[in-house]
């Protein structure tokens, strides 16, 4: 006879009564208990809270409020139903001041702690807040799922209200995935980050399929019609819609992308995509056009710029044209000087900045956006712009130099993994004078700057909020050589 151990579940830890003292990073607060820190999500600075912990190590400890025993006077009230379940807006709970505040204390933070800068060393800009605090998004994307996200606190302790809670959550729903979860999709009535009709849109889809009896994506299974929906914007009131589907039906998707088209006649170019994978990523995949001509267009200053429903594009137009201005200050241009856009995706950094350059290089590793970057170029009518698809330490060789010559200026805009170690020692082979680099993580940031201190002084930092009420920062590094 063989027995089999049962592995019992460890009972969960809460600790009670913990002030919040301050901000830490990422969206967490922290508190001390006994000279331990505890790092607490959806805390402010002020709250007292009970603490159940998801991690527990010696020193420190994660976890969230259980309880809040008393709320800080720092607290301001979310403008959002959905705030604190769909995981978007973390900091919906802080008024905006407050959150730059803490923004700014971050990159001022990785800078000293993981660059190892000292303070004095280098002119730290006050950070840049956004005019609009919503309805700033140019994208969104919504998935359609078989599973509705419900909230613990829907479930009460009584069996026939425990019951219907779990028939809700086979319910169909539209919105965003719930934190954590991949396979619930947290329904979403109103997001304030899109201006209309993208609510509109998204119910209307998921309506028409509802009454149409066309199933909602069931990742778990991998079966079902109706996945995503994306919806791009400019300000020049151009409108894309992109619905991304299961499977090739033309007597699906025919009747719904016609019903979308004329309830809502602003949108200027609708798309349909075929996913037959288990991932939601479209960059492998060709988009359909059904109506318009594919593409929608944007302007930054007096630059216009073509957006494919598969382009890299700032999400927030209006601070991307602050960032844009920042950068291009901070480069120092005079027209003179020849500038390599590395990372330049569909180009528009180096197209920006290409009335004060003698010339633009941009270098990108993905083949599309490079092809984008090059009708942009066009579109504006510039003919001293270049852009190459391909590694930057493969394609920046002696040749290459040889042929457009030298950088003056650099301006790098990585992803959040930051600069690849390879790039860096090339940077330091290249020996550009000034280095402008972009970051949307100022910890990968400050790493690779402590790396590029060989060579580089940093003199001056510009933090950009480019996405109000999230944890994330946009943050302009000046270098030049030493």
């Amino acid at each position: 006879m063989y027995f089999c151990a049962v592995k019992r579940r460890t009972p969960p830890i809460v600790i009670t009564d913990v002030l919040v003292e301050d901000y830490a990073a990422e969206g967490k607060s922290l508190g001390r208990v006994d000279g331990k820190v505890i790092f607490i999500e959806q805390a402010v600075p002020g709250d007292i809270v009970d603490v159940k912990l998801t991690k527990n190590k010696k020193d420190w400890a994660e976890g969230y409020p259980l309880t809040y025993k008393k709320y800080s006077e720092q607290r301001a009230t979310p403008f959002c139903s959905h705030f604190g379940v769909c995981g978007g807006c973390q900091w919906q709970m802080l008024p905006y001041e407050q959150q730059l505040q803490y923004k700014h204390r971050q990159v001022v933070d990785a800078m000293t702690r993981i660059a190892k800068l000292p303070p004095a060393s280098f002119e730290m800009h006050p950070i840049v807040g956004c005019e609009a605090t919503t309805e700033y998004r140019n994208k969104m994307e919504y998935t359609y799922a078989t599973r509705k996200f419900i909230p613990k606190e829907a479930y009460i302790h009584h069996k026939q209200d425990a019951e219907a809670a779990a028939a809700q959550q086979q319910q169909p729903a539209a919105g965003f995935h719930a934190k954590g979860m991949f396979d619930k999709v947290v329904e979403i009535d109103t997001c304030h980050l899109q201006a209309a009709p993208t609510n509109d849109i998204r119910k209307f889809i998921a309506n028409f399929c509802i009454e149409a009896g066309i199933a909602f994506y069931d990742i778990k299974e991998h079966q079902g019609f109706i996945r995503n929906v994306m919806v791009r914007t400019a300000t020049t009131g151009q409108l894309m819609v992109n619905v991304i589907v299961g499977y090739d039906q033309p007597k699906l998707i025919m009747p719904l992308l016609q019903a979308v088209q004329t309830a809502f006649p602003q949108i200027t170019t609708l798309l349909y995509t075929v996913n037959t994978k288990r991932n939601d990523s479209i960059f492998d995949l060709t988009p359909v056009v059904f109506s318009g001509n594919g593409y929608i267009e944007e302007t930054l200053e007096n630059y216009r710029f073509t957006i494919s429903p598969k382009s890299f594009f700032q999400t927030n137009s209006k601070q991307a044209e602050v960032l844009y201005r920042i950068t291009r200050d901070m480069a120092g241009l005079t027209g003179k000087e020849t500038l390599y856009d590395l990372y330049c995706g569909t180009g528009s950094i180096g197209i920006f900045c290409s009335s004060k350059a003698a010339k633009v290089i941009g270098v990108e590793v993905v083949e599309q956006a490079i092809e984008d970057a090059k009708v942009n170029a066009q579109r504006n009518q510039l003919e001293h712009t270049h852009f190459y698809a391909g590694d930057v330490i493969d394609v920046c060789n002696d040749a290459f130099f040889e042929l457009h010559g030298k950088p003056d200026v650099v301006i790098t805009d990585p992803p959040r993994a930051g600069m690849h170690e390879k790039l860096i020692h090339k940077l330091l082979q290249m020996e550009a004078p000034t280095i402008v680099y972009v970051s949307c993580n100022p910890a990968t940031q400050a790493r690779d700057i402590q790396l590029l201190a060989e060579k580089y002084q940093v003199v001056a930092m510009q933090p950009v909020d480019m996405f109000p009420h999230t944890l994330h920062i946009e943050n302009v590094a000046l270098l030049t050589l030493r």
